[in-house]
């Protein structure tokens, strides 16, 4: 349940914003907003939240988290009403919206500090001005950063609007164009540029109504009492037993932290654990298949055993049938294999020895990704453990949010693959048009680039670092990276050569991302499993 017009004036009188100045404007996410005030030696956090069900408006002493990346609206914010003094806030009609009239007058209510720099750097040019026409222009400069009237006073409205199915923050000018909004609905032309309109006045259709047409505050009152939440303070006053009774904005932030529908800490409670399941079903189906694959290959000898009997008992194939009966020399008792009966029986023990090696190669392989899969279980079970331990809804809605965004929509830092090794950062393009991207617009001069010899493959870069020298680990680690994305993988081995990205030049008419390089030197590199499991798993945690 959303606050109603009475609990709105009751939070209003306390919070008296009157005559404040907004010192920060913080947007922790897509449905709240808070508003940083400071008056006569007091601060005050005031939250704005516009989530159906739950809207509101009051003082928070919770720590308001700030977003991973800068939101559109808190940014317009920051640009035009930080630093801005509040000439008055009241409630229109009672009707929840909340009108405040903002004074801003450029340097001295946003910058104070600079305002000082810059009359001491007009001082220091007034000294050393020789021309009059310079000394009337640094006077001038030194008047501007001086005088109170100087600064041309910037006026603006913020209407917030509490409806619940329709709640939106809207700042205007003062002829109530709107300048921006929380949220942008063309439909409703509630967009840049459009008129607010206010909600029309209560007319005598409503129940109980004034001499002058509009509804009166008693019956207002008896339609939407103020709530006491006697329940909140009693639980706060067996906890907190010394301390005073609670305000009325502290009450309406603990009941809307334990009971609102979308932000209470149960409901964000519930989804937290609705998270965790469904991410760890699926963590530990895919860690079962990888150990019943792993148990699979446990049995690998079988198949050079049967590569061992194809040999033995190879005289016995007669082209025709497609299995091969014979007696196993360790049991003593009759098997049957299947066989292509139109290879021979040296061609038919290759496939089976061809068998045996990749899965007793592939058992190592299998560990490492059976230990990188029950790393991040472990890291989920840590994810969740932290957010039922945290009490703040507005930080455990954030970490939901940002553990809940599908990977394929995480904005990438640079194009390809990427990872960082004691302080040294390599990049991989792995393809044309990763390698072509990477070299335009994520490397620079003194970047080192590797690429194979002899063999089509990507482009690896190490960012250089001042005033040190790529060390021989770093370069065998990218040169590995660099074989390993080459059609020289299979070989396993291969030469390549390496120069700094300063003494690449691309080729005339050649196709995209082809360099012709200089000064190059080379290196032979061997794919090493310990090096590339290393970087399998920096790059799964990146």
């Amino acid at each position: 349940m959303s606050l109603n017009c009475n609990e709105l004036d009751v939070v209003l009188n306390e919070l008296d914003l009157t005559g404040s100045f907004i010192q920060d404007i913080v947007q922790p996410g897509y449905d709240s907003i808070a508003l940083y005030t400071y008056k006569t030696a007091t601060a005050k956090v005031v939250l704005i939240c516009l989530a159906p069900g739950s809207c509101r408006m009051n003082e928070t002493k919770k720590r308001i988290p700030k977003n991973d990346k800068p939101l559109r609206f808190n940014e317009f914010l920051r640009s035009r009403i930080r630093g801005a003094k509040i000439t008055s806030c009241r409630q229109i009609d009672k009707d929840r919206v909340v009108e405040i009239k903002l004074e801003r007058e450029g340097k001295i209510f946003i910058l104070p500090a600079a305002t000082e720099k810059l009359k001491k750097v007009a001082d220091k040019k007034a000294t050393a001005a020789q021309s009059s026409n310079v000394n009337s222009v640094i006077k001038t400069e030194t008047d501007d950063a001086s005088s109170a009237d100087s600064g041309s006073t910037e006026s603006y409205t913020l209407y917030i609007r509490l409806w619940s199915n329709a709640a939106n923050i809207f700042l205007c000018d003062t002829n109530d164009t709107i300048l921006d909004s929380f949220y942008r609905r063309p439909a409703k032309k509630e967009m840049t540029g459009e008129h607010f309109e206010l909600p029309a006045a209560r007319t005598t259709n409503d129940a109980s109504s004034s001499s002058d047409g509009t509804m009166t505050v008693t019956k207002v009152q008896r339609e939407w009492p103020v709530r006491t939440f006697d329940e909140i303070q009693e639980s706060y006053s067996q906890q907190h037993p010394d301390d005073a009774p609670l305000s009325f904005n502290e009450k309406v932030d603990l009941w809307y932290s334990e009971h609102a529908s979308s932000t209470s800490l149960e409901s964000l409670a519930d989804q937290a654990q609705k998270w965790y399941e469904s991410h760890k079903s699926r963590q530990q189906a895919a860690l079962d298949r990888l150990r019943e694959k792993r148990d699979s290959f446990a049995n690998a000898a079988q198949w050079k055993h049967q590569g061992d009997l194809i040999l033995s008992f190879g005289y016995q194939i007669d082209g025709t049938a497609n299995f091969l009966e014979c007696t196993d020399y360790e049991t003593g008792k009759l098997i049957r294999i299947k066989i292509d009966p139109k290879k021979n029986a040296q061609e038919n023990a290759a496939v089976y020895y061809e068998t045996y090696k990749k899965e007793t190669g592939g058992i190592a392989d299998l560990d490492h990704d059976i230990a990188l899969a029950e790393k991040e279980l472990a890291e989920l079970e840590d994810q969740y453990t932290a957010m039922r331990r945290e009490q703040n809804p507005l930080k455990l809605e954030q970490l939901l949010r940002r553990d809940s965004k599908p990977k394929q929509q995480e904005k990438k830092t640079h194009p390809g693959l990427g990872c960082e090794i004691d302080g040294w950062i390599i990049l991989v393009g792995r393809d044309a048009n990763e390698n072509d991207e990477l070299l335009r617009h994520y490397v620079k001069g003194p970047d080192l680039w590797l690429h194979t010899r002899d063999f089509a493959g990507g482009y690896v870069f190490v960012k250089a670092r001042a005033g040190k020298t790529v060390p021989l680990d770093i370069l065998l680690y990218a040169g590995n990276l660099a074989v390993y994305h080459s059609k020289a993988r299979k070989n396993g081995v291969a030469d390549l050569y390496y120069t700094q990205v300063k003494f690449l030049r691309r080729a005339k008419d050649g196709p995209k991302g082809l360099v012709l390089p200089t000064h190059e030197k080379n290196l032979r590199v061997s794919l090493d499993d310990e090096k590339m499991k290393k970087l399998d798993e920096l790059m799964k945690d990146q």
